[in-house]
């Protein structure tokens, strides 16, 4: 279970330049977070990961960017303008807004007092004007949620690269929710990334399929390194199901606030598809009708079986970018007291998330033969492409290797005097240290092995 504390991660992420408060210099806009220089990095190694085993991995599966302007008549026929929303409460004495689903023991989490308005409902959708006007008919929305992009271009995607049921079609993407409360760091926040997968399927295999995700994705957690024992799955109960579900598996963490959703897979049967398409009724499908629908399209593919069109039914595992960022972080953050007495921080990621790869260090900075030579063993392990190598060059060797215990760095090489043939041992020439983040080992490797050693250390981490 990790021990980790919110107040822990907040303090190393940002004095390591992991994540920052969103316009911290005018006092932060709450609930949006800036990703810095070793953020962005762990944040997108996250995002590459999830899409090697989505696309690159599987055959089944496309790609998609779809725009985050959204056009109203999506989210009106998707069901966002009328269902999107949370109940909202304000306090009458202290006049913060809380939502009302939140509120423990009836009382306002700020001041205590249980004098509190009447729950009503608040749109979390962002409006936005399109062109110089700015009226009633002229706006739009940013994205809720990267699904409905999906959707709408279905039929591109069908039509253009030919896929067979089932198949699926992927997007990592912002979205935005205007959040009553944000809270707890990164987890709830108004500005957001989604990894979203929209697999389609024939009706009557939705239920297989369902279950086939779910387990799937609970085993790519698991590969990013968070441990079994934190995560856990809820079946969403009849009355807990959003307006198109059929059913939902929210997949849990051990978050430092608790127990919380990292990722949700559901079974959205054919009520996207449906709702976007043209005359549903003649389709026999399950959305609801609406006179005003102006899709001008049928949204089907071909039966597997039969040939015939049908509207395939849909699952959808979606997550998080940013809680998987914040689980990744908790479980590796290690406080750990060395036999010396000594402590250290260790961000014990796996090495494909790892914010650097390799960090290369001289001993001796002001000894140009030494820093020409780790400057060229950079040059050599940038040709492998296996992500950021980093020159390290502040001269203290004890504190470079704590620096890089506390952001993760898998591996660091040391070039010292035996490196150039300067030292005490001739024999050491042209060889480096290599330092295991994880058990702090060194060992020496000669410098014409080396690409071929680190590669096989991240071949193998994979």
């Amino acid at each position: 279970m990790p021990a980790t504390s919110m107040d822990s991660l907040v303090n190393l992420c940002k004095r390591r330049g992991f994540i920052f408060q969103s316009s911290d210099i005018y006092g932060g806009l709450q609930g949006v977070y800036d990703y810095g220089p070793l953020g962005v990095e762990l944040k997108n190694n996250l995002k590459a990961a999830w899409w090697r085993a989505m696309v690159y991995e599987r055959d089944d599966i496309e790609g998609l960017d779809a725009a985050i302007l959204t056009h109203r008549s999506v989210l009106k026929h998707s069901g966002h303008e009328a269902t999107f929303s949370d109940p909202m409460v304000d306090c009458r004495k202290c006049k913060s807004r809380w939502r009302a689903d939140q509120i423990k023991d009836g009382k306002c989490e700020k001041c205590g007092s249980a004098d509190l308005t009447e729950p009503r409902p608040f749109n979390l959708m962002f409006k936005t004007s399109v062109g110089p006007v700015a009226d009633e008919d002229h706006f739009a929305y940013l994205r809720p949620e990267t699904a409905q992009g999906i959707f709408c271009n279905f039929k591109n995607v069908l039509d253009s690269t030919s896929p067979k049921l089932p198949f699926g079609i992927a997007q990592i993407g912002k979205a935005f929710r205007n959040e009553i409360t944000p809270k707890n760091f990164i987890f709830r926040v108004r500005e957001f990334e989604q990894m979203e997968l929209e697999f389609f399927v024939a009706p009557g295999t939705d239920d297989e399929w369902h279950a086939k995700w779910v387990e799937a994705r609970v085993a790519w957690w698991r590969a990013q390194g968070l441990e079994s024992g934190n995560l856990q799955q809820y079946p969403q109960k009849k009355e807990e199901l959003a307006h198109y579900a059929k059913a939902t598996v929210d997949i849990l963490y051990r978050f430092p606030h608790g127990m919380e959703e990292l990722e949700g897979v559901a079974n959205r049967t054919d009520f996207d598809l449906g709702s976007h398409s043209k005359d549903p009724q003649e389709l026999g499908l399950k959305a609801k009708v609406d006179e005003n629908k102006d899709s001008v399209v049928k949204l089907t593919a071909p039966d597997p079986a039969t040939q015939k069109p049908l509207v395939p039914f849909v699952i959808e595992p979606s997550a998080g970018v940013d809680r998987g960022v914040l689980a990744v972080l908790t479980e590796a953050y290690t406080e750990e007291k060395l036999e010396n007495g000594t402590e250290r921080i260790v961000l014990k990621l796996k090495p494909h998330l790892a914010p650097i790869k390799v960090a290369v260090i001289p001993l001796a900075r002001n000894k140009p033969e030494i820093v020409e030579k780790a400057r060229q063993v950079k040059d050599l392990l940038l040709k492998l492409g296996i992500g950021r190598i980093y020159y390290e060059n502040s001269g203290n060797i004890g504190k470079s290797y704590r620096r890089h215990d506390e952001v993760g760095t898998p591996l660091c090489v040391t070039v010292d005097f035996d490196t150039i043939g300067k030292g005490e041992k001739p024999e050491l020439a042209d060889t480096v240290t290599i330092r295991d983040r994880d058990t702090m080992k060194q060992v020496r490797i000669r410098v014409a092995g080396l690409a071929g050693h680190i590669a096989g250390y991240f071949s193998a981490a994979r």
